[in-house]
């Protein structure tokens, strides 16, 4: 993306210290980290140069970068408390990348993590509002509160209530709101900033403020685990014109694996197997595994994950190899996500800190529920849409070993 009016630099501020909800910013919303839905906004848009993620995690430095952003330096810790004002860290990050690197940006986005929704062309119309007005210091995305705040109050010590703003009319707390004068409430989607403004004026708005007006549809911002539910429930609805997160391709995805594995659930036909099935004379049936397959599972029990699979296939072949490996298996089974969750509630183990390896579309419910899902290079082109990761190799042929080895390297890190 090329700039003509100098360079615009995206930054992503999300600290690891969140309290209310905490590792928030890598939460996931939907099937992906809430972060990646910041970066996704800033790889739409046109006029974004660069976008990098001020934070003092590493594994949210990680997981930024497996979706698209960088990380060139971690934030300091004083500059990462929960008392910590926003100015002082683009301050840091501008000063950093011009004494590190030489590079200047003209303008900053501002683009928050934490409210994840922004309308598709946000961030565009926005920069090119300040790019268009040299009068203006910044631009804030604003939205219509539910409530006017000419009809709120205060309390005193003797719990009589008092107007919380002055007004022109008599007793606007008892007048139609239509009345009132009109009022914005700043929601989080976007600020765009001058570089002078910052540096200059030390401000992360200066004097002279443009609205861009946000859709109220739009306004989430996640602080708690109940917003976090919210956010859940508006994304299911699936009716907000917005710009998803990608998943990363290759190895460099598996930094957005969230959390320490605790439980591997597993297809069998196509996943530990080629999909093939030989039949002889005597109807007895006999399918293809790979070696590798299996050592990469017996380092990943070692390493204190729990592994099991679920087969559609009622065969002897499925027990006898699972036998072989000290997995426990069901067979036969239609609806795996309703035995699935019946396994987790039976182990007490959480959902986001389970993977399924699937190649089928009978797996996607089973895949669309766990934190994270994989599937073999030769899936179904269903499956090669929604999993999480595409391995390199193909079922049978040491897809399980490559993710068993993924897993290990990230626990590692």
């Amino acid at each position: 993306m090329v700039n003509s009016k100098g360079p615009v630099l995206a930054i992503i501020p999300a600290r690891g210290g969140s309290k209310g909800l905490p590792g928030k910013n890598i939460r996931l919303l939907g099937r992906h980290p809430l972060i990646a839905y910041s970066v996704a906004s800033c790889l739409a848009a046109h006029t974004i140069d660069r976008i990098i993620v001020s934070t003092d995690n590493q594994e949210i430095a990680d997981v930024a970068c497996a979706y698209g952003a960088e990380a060139p330096f971690l934030r300091p810790a004083e500059l990462a408390t929960d008392m910590a004002p926003d100015l002082p860290l683009f301050i840091h990050a501008l000063q950093w990348l011009e004494r590190e690197e030489g590079y200047r940006p003209s303008i900053v986005v501002q683009v928050r993590p934490t409210t994840p929704f922004r309308p598709h062309g946000l961030l565009d119309q926005s920069v090119t509002l300040l790019q268009s007005d040299a009068r203006a210091d910044s631009v804030r995305a604003v939205a219509r509160p539910s409530q006017t705040p000419f009809k709120m109050w205060t309390c005193d010590e003797k719990d009589y209530l008092h107007p919380l703003l002055d007004s022109e009319h008599a007793e606007p707390y008892n007048m139609p709101r239509q009345l009132l004068p009109q009022v914005f409430w700043q929601t989080g989607h976007v600020d765009v900033i001058r570089r002078e403004t910052i540096l200059e004026k030390n401000s992360l708005t200066g004097e002279c403020i443009k609205s861009v007006l946000v859709d109220s549809a739009f306004v989430v911002d996640i602080d708690r685990l109940e917003d976090l539910q919210y956010a859940e429930y508006m994304l299911s609805k699936d009716n907000l014109d917005l710009d998803l997160p990608k998943f990363p391709s290759g190895r460099a995805a598996a930094k957005a694996i969230p959390g320490q594995i605790r439980l591997a659930v597993l297809d069998f036909d196509g996943t530990l197997t080629d999909d093939r099935v030989w039949v002889d004379q005597d109807g007895r049936e006999s399918v293809v595994c790979s070696r590798r397959d299996g050592q990469g599972l017996e380092l990943l029990a070692i390493a204190g994950v729990e592994i099991v699979v679920i087969s559609k296939e009622k065969n002897p072949v499925v027990s006898r190899r699972c036998e072989k490996l000290g997995i426990d298996c069901w067979q036969g089974v239609d609806d795996k996500l309703t035995l699935m969750k019946k396994i987790l509630a039976e182990r007490k183990v959480d959902a986001q800190k389970t993977i399924y390896v699937g190649n089928d579309v009978g797996d996607l419910p089973c895949m669309r529920y766990v934190g994270f899902s994989f599937a073999p290079a030769d899936a179904h082109p269903e499956v090669l849409k929604e999993a999480g990761l595409v391995v390199g190799r193909a079922g049978g042929r040491g897809a399980v070993r490559e993710v068993c080895d993924i897993l290990l390297d990230n626990m590692k890190s």
